[in-house]
């Protein structure tokens, strides 16, 4: 699957977003019994939200406050209900209606070294609608292309992260097969050695 890199980066980008929200975050000190609670938010406060805007390289920030972390942390919201749409009608219709609340504005743009891309979002916006525009129009790429099964959940019962399946077979199960994937395969090798020594 051929993806633009303004696409590839704003996927990132939502990936990130959405595992910012606590119960997405993979325990540091081992398994438990499904998503974990009550972990501390990716974008807790305002400095996070400016953390996360430099990490992904969005320009046109501005000065943020309290509304613009708020406002965030709903279109982060609105993004997890897109990976968990059961099928591509249901995560259209979510796609659709969180682009046109962010009243998106197509534009041709080259920076930062980058040829021609689209930026879908008004050079004024707020950062959230900047999210929602650019973030939903990867998210919809994704979806025309008939793809939207690439959109997942890691499937280690600890885990529960986002991610974009972009193997080529769509084969992919975990946020990272270093981390998730391995210590599964390996908590499954453990499982079977103990079961042939008894």
């Amino acid at each position: 699957m051929l993806i633009p890199h303004d696409t590839r980066s704003a996927l990132d980008t939502v990936v990130d977003l959405v595992n910012t929200a606590p119960e997405s975050e993979p325990p540091e000190d081992g398994p438990t019994d499904g998503l974990v609670e009550g972990l501390d938010d990716g974008i807790a406060d305002v400095a996070a939200l400016y953390a996360f805007a430099e990490r992904h390289h969005i320009s046109g920030v501005g000065t943020l406050g309290e509304k613009d972390l708020n406002a965030v942390r709903d279109v982060r919201s609105r993004f997890a209900e897109v990976f968990a749409a059961p099928d591509a009608r249901t995560a259209a219709d979510l796609v659709n209606r969180l682009v046109a609340a962010a009243g998106t504005t197509p534009q041709l743009t080259d920076h930062d070294g980058y040829d021609w891309h689209v930026h879908y979002f008004a050079p004024d916006a707020s950062l959230a609608d900047h999210l929602a525009a650019d973030c939903g129009m990867a998210l919809a790429f994704i979806i025309v292309a008939g793809e939207q099964e690439r959109l997942r959940r890691c499937e280690a019962p600890d885990c529960g992260r986002a991610f974009v399946d972009l193997s080529r077979n769509r084969s992919r199960r975990y946020c990272s097969s270093r981390t998730c994937g391995n210590r599964l395969h390996v908590a499954a090798y453990r499982a079977r050695r103990r079961e042939a020594g008894a």
